[in-house]
């Protein structure tokens, strides 16, 4: 809900705290798949257990982040990211304390998966779309989407690291302390004029907002792009670790691996940020979809070896999330006053493919 009658916050205050917010949310969320073993292992649950929350997590991440940006538009993005960082911290510690397979995926699947809607790009994309200029806006998307990319370089090796050094269970309980540091970054993104008695009506409701934009076939074919994400990213997240200490591979290996996909995403997404606002977006997307399913096809097709998997890590790894800055400049290029409404709607369509591959893929396995 843009306010023209108030001053736009600035860029560099925008982005340092919505990278810091991105960083801590989907850096933990691109560890997840360390924690198969050793959860499965200790509880005597299958790998579909976990798979299964995995897949509700993002399931609950798409459809609440409809809710999430509906009312980080209304009420003000810092609030939404306030309640997601508590959602954050209470997620992990139930994850921790889970004893049941229910209880796992109410704290690992619901609430984790909230929390996420509420604290990643459809929120953080929305106020960037307010307050960074039109020239400017898909190369700050490309920091703010690099941000999680370096989150995933930063916080996998580390929460590999508390795995090891104080168990299971406690590294989860560290980790939801350290999702608390949401709260009091969510307060630099906390833009005038949101909840004010003295605010402008809106032109158009949000159900209006939505029938304008799915009248644009863009918008109705990023969606369905969307779809693709499952196996090119969920799936090698979840299940590559344990894929690779199944092939006889040191733990460090798949840590290392994850962690080289953040580190080159890093670049890859900034870049492709940066292209954005020069190449058309539709080739671009059609070359990283393309691009990431020929190095998975040659990765399956080369013998094994720590250094096949760094190789593999390094390529995939600069197209991981390159897609985002793309597809959230798209979807919302004409429609900021409800940047995360349509950027929520658009992540609604991952869900599904998410399912499909990680959640199958724990059934298939067993």
């Amino acid at each position: 809900m843009h306010r023209s009658d108030h001053r736009p916050l600035s860029t560099v205050q925008v982005l340092a705290c919505g990278a810091a917010i991105v960083t801590l949310s989907m850096g933990i969320r691109h560890g997840f798949g360390l924690w198969l073993q050793p959860i499965t292992q200790a509880q005597g649950w299958t790998r579909e257990t976990f798979a299964l929350a995995i897949a509700i997590q993002n399931l609950a991440w798409g459809i609440f982040g409809i809710f999430a940006g509906m009312a980080a538009d209304r009420f003000g993005a810092f609030r939404v990211i306030i309640v997601g960082g508590v959602l954050y911290g209470l997620g992990l510690v139930g994850m921790a304390q889970a004893s049941t397979p229910l209880q796992f995926s109410l704290s690992t699947g619901v609430l984790i998966g909230t929390a996420q809607a509420g604290t990643t790009y459809a929120v953080i994309y929305g106020v960037i779309g307010r307050n960074v200029s039109a020239d400017r806006r898909s190369w700050a998307m490309g920091v703010a989407a690099a941000a999680g990319s370096f989150g995933q370089f930063l916080m996998v090796p580390t929460e590999g690291f508390l795995i090891s050094h104080f168990g299971w269970q406690q590294a989860l309980v560290l980790l939801g302390l350290a999702a608390l540091l949401m709260i009091p970054l969510a307060w630099g993104l906390r833009e005038p004029g949101f909840g004010s008695v003295s605010t402008q009506p809106r032109e158009q409701t949000i159900l209006q907002a939505l029938r304008e934009a799915f009248k644009y076939p863009s918008f109705q074919l990023l969606m369905a792009g969307y779809f693709v994400c499952g196996f090119q990213v969920v799936f090698i997240g979840v299940h590559m670790p344990s894929y690779l200490k199944d092939k006889g591979l040191s733990p460090q290996v798949a840590s290392y691996a994850l962690a080289l996909i953040g580190l080159f995403n890093v670049f890859g997404t900034y870049a492709a940020g940066v292209l954005g606002q020069k190449l058309s977006k539709k080739n671009i997307l059609a070359f990283i979809y393309f691009a990431r399913a020929v190095i998975i096809a040659v990765f399956l097709w080369t013998p094994l070896s720590p250094t096949s998997v760094y190789v593999f890590s390094a390529a995939m790894g600069t197209l991981w999330l390159s897609t985002v800055p793309i597809t959230n400049r798209n979807g919302g290029t004409d429609f900021w006053r409800d940047a995360s409404v349509h950027v929520g709607w658009l992540c609604v369509f991952q869900p599904p493919d998410w399912l499909l591959h990680g959640g199958v893929a724990g059934r298939l396995f067993v």
